[in-house]
């Protein structure tokens, strides 16, 4: 119930935002926003919910990835430049807040930010903390959404005040993104014994094992790992090629041009 009062909140919160700047468009935004809310509903409630906590380990996987590799970038879609200068604003003119921000929205804290939070909750005594535990379970979730969200930020920033890579970057960077994720879904897929005992207890659904369902979680998770990443690749790769083609047209001369920033 409260991952439904929470979304529900949020997108009134983001509702109203939009009616304050009354005459601004609504499209893309819009779509990705409310697409990353619808996400985190379904991925945390209904069939989903029930077999990731009490039957599948690999449907716990499918959760993970759902909050780690959809959802931060549904949300960082879908916030306008606008909106999020105007949150970050009162961050970033406090000198202590101001480092803050500026520190963990850079590629090097925020993928180290990101990979320890993935490692910690993927250690089986966190693990199980969490299936015990519902307070530590919302936390575990949360926490994974924020880093996710802190992973993504140098390649889909919304905002000036902590602006994304220019292309090459996040080029370079989108490859070291899908390490973190990578690592962990091989280090549990070749695991030789079960390192999550709950789901030993649990009951058995689709003839799988205990064991045969912690390998299927560690593929499901190693496969998106590299598949999203590229996908991004690809994405910014074509982005780039665009912008150096628009910088072309207004600089017929030829003349040197900057790599662009999204």
């Amino acid at each position: 119930m409260e991952v439904l009062l929470g979304v529900a909140l949020l997108g009134l919160a983001y509702a109203w935002a939009w009616t304050r700047q009354g005459g601004r468009p609504i499209g893309r935004c819009f779509a990705c926003f409310y697409g990353g809310l619808v996400t985190v509903a379904l991925t945390l409630n209904g069939p989903l919910h029930d077999l990731s906590d009490f039957y599948l380990f690999s449907a716990h996987m499918v959760q993970h990835l759902l909050l780690t590799l959809v959802v931060p970038p549904l949300l960082l879609l879908g916030t306008p430049e606008w909106m999020a200068d105007r949150l970050l604003a009162p961050l970033v003119r406090r000198s202590a807040t101001g480092w803050v921000v500026r520190t963990v929205t850079r590629p090097v804290p925020a993928l180290a930010l990101y990979t320890a939070v993935l490692v910690f909750w993927h250690v089986p005594a966190a693990y199980e903390l969490a299936l015990r535990v519902h307070a530590w379970h919302v936390v575990q979730h949360l926490s994974l959404m924020a880093a996710a969200c802190l992973a993504w930020w140098p390649v889909l920033s919304p905002s000036t005040l902590a602006p994304r890579l220019h292309y090459g970057a996040q080029i370079l960077y989108i490859f070291a993104f899908g390490m973190p994720m990578t690592v962990v879904a091989a280090m549990i897929t070749g695991a030789e014994e079960l390192l999550y005992t709950s789901y030993a207890r649990a009951p058995r659904l689709f003839g799988l094992t205990p064991f045969d369902d912690q390998r299927v979680g560690g593929v499901i998770m190693w496969v998106p790992a590299g598949l999203i990443p590229l996908l991004a690749f690809t994405a910014i790769f074509f982005r780039w090629a665009a912008a150096e083609a628009d910088d072309l047209e207004e600089d017929p001369a030829g003349g040197p041009s900057p790599l662009g920033s999204a």
